[in-house]
C-alpha cells in the first residue's frame, strides 16, 4: 500500500481548547502529519484574517504538516426553520481562508438529521436545492483553486451524492468532492467499504473513524470505537483510497457518544430508497461481530459526557493504529 498521510482532525481534541497554532504543535509532538481544522479555536481578539492564516501556513510548511480547511455548507436551507439560507457568502470566505493557507479543500458539512424528522423536505427537494445553489458556486470554487468537500455526515447517502454531483454537471476534482467519514456511513445503513468504492473518484479528504454496529430492540446503534478496535475494514478501505487517490490524508477523527437508527420504523426505512438487501445483510453482519467483541469485552460504547477526560490518550492511540494498518504491521 501507498504510505499515505495520518493526521488529526480538529474536533477530535475540542476539549483541549487548543488554538490553531497550539493543535499544530500538538499533531508534530505526537507524529501526525497533519491537521483538518473542521473547527477554528481562535484566541479572543484575533482575526482569521490574511495575515494570521499565512503565518499558520509557514508554521506548517516549517514542520512539515498539512492542512486542510473546512467551514463550507452545501444546504441551502436553515434545518431549524425551513428558511432559505444563503451559503454562497460562507464558502467564498472559507474558499478564501484556504487559499491562504494553501488548502485546496474546504470540509463543508450542514448537520442535518433529515430522515429521522417526518415532517422533513423530500430527499429528492433538498438536492434540487442543493445543486441550484452549488452550480452557482463553481466559478468562485475553481477561481480559488478550491474543491468543496462534502461530509459523508447523517444527511445524504453515497448514492445522493453521485446524484448531487451529477446535477451540479460536475467532474471529480472539479470544484466538488466527498470528506469521507468512514463511521457515519454505518449510521446511513452503508457497508463503509461498499459506500467507498461508489465515492472513489470524487474523495478528496477523509474523517477516519471506527466503529460498531449494534442491534437492539430499537433499531441499529452505530457508535464510534478506537481505531483498529471496530468492525470497519481499515486495512481494505485503506488500499481502495490509495490506489486511486496515493496524496489523500487520512485524518483521524473519534469522539464518544452513540446513535439509534430506527430500521424497525417502515417510514424511516421507506427514505432510504436505495438500501438493498445485500448491502443490509452486510450490515448485519458487522452487528453479528459487533456483538461478539462486545461479549468479549473488547468493544463498548464511550459516552460523549466521557470523551473530554479520554480524548487525547485515545487520539494518541488512533493515531497510532491507523499508522501500523497503513504500513502493514499488525496493532
Amino acid at each position: 500500500m501507498t504510505k499515505l498521510k495520518v493526521g488529526v482532525d480538529s474536533y477530535s481534541l475540542k476539549p483541549l481548547d487548543l488554538s490553531p497554532f497550539e493543535l499544530l504543535e500538538w499533531a508534530a509532538m505526537n507524529e501526525a502529519d497533519g491537521v483538518q481544522f473542521s473547527e477554528v479555536n481562535v484566541p479572543p481578539g484575533q482575526a482569521l484574517d490574511k495575515t494570521f492564516l499565512q503565518e499558520l501556513r509557514s508554521y506548517a510548511e516549517e514542520n512539515r504538516l498539512y492542512v486542510e480547511w473546512g467551514g463550507g455548507e452545501h444546504i441551502p436551507l436553515d434545518l431549524a426553520t425551513g428558511k432559505a439560507k444563503d451559503i454562497a457568502a460562507g464558502n467564498r470566505k472559507a474558499a478564501e481562508q484556504a487559499f491562504h493557507l494553501g488548502s485546496s479543500t474546504v470540509r463543508s458539512c450542514s448537520g442535518g438529521l433529515m430522515r429521522w424528522e417526518k415532517d422533513s423536505l423530500p430527499t429528492d427537494e433538498f438536492l434540487r436545492l442543493m445543486a441550484a445553489a452549488l452550480r452557482e458556486q463553481k466559478s468562485m470554487l475553481r477561481d480559488h483553486g478550491v474543491v468543496l468537500a462534502v461530509e459523508t455526515h447523517f444527511e445524504f447517502t453515497s448514492f445522493e451524492l453521485v446524484r448531487l454531483f451529477d446535477m451540479c454537471g460536475a467532474a471529480p476534482g472539479e470544484y466538488l468532492g466527498v470528506c469521507l467519514d468512514t463511521m457515519n456511513l454505518l449510521t446511513m445503513l452503508e457497508d463503509p467499504l461498499l459506500a467507498a468504492r461508489r465515492l472513489l473518484p470524487w474523495v478528496v479528504t477523509t474523517h477516519v473513524k471506527d466503529g460498531g454496529l449494534a442491534l437492539t430492540g430499537d433499531g441499529f446503534v452505530s457508535f464510534t470505537a478506537e481505531a483498529g478496535k471496530g468492525v470497519l475494514d481499515f486495512a481494505a478501505i485503506f488500499e481502495t483510497l490509495a490506489a486511486a487517490h496515493p496524496k489523500i490524508n487520512l485524518t483521524v477523527e473519534d469522539h464518544g457518544g452513540d446513535f439509534l437508527i430506527p430500521v424497525n420504523d417502515p417510514d424511516f426505512l421507506a427514505r432510504l430508497p436505495d438500501l438493498t438487501v445485500p448491502e443490509l445483510v452486510r450490515l448485519l453482519g458487522l452487528t453479528v461481530r459487533t456483538r461478539e467483541l462486545m461479549d468479549e469485552g473488547k468493544l463498548a460504547v464511550l459516552p460523549r459526557e466521557r470523551w473530554p477526560g479520554a480524548c487525547e490518550r485515545r487520539i494518541k492511540r488512533d493515531l497510532l493504529a491507523v499508522r501500523r494498518i497503513v504500513e502493514g504491521r499488525p496493532l
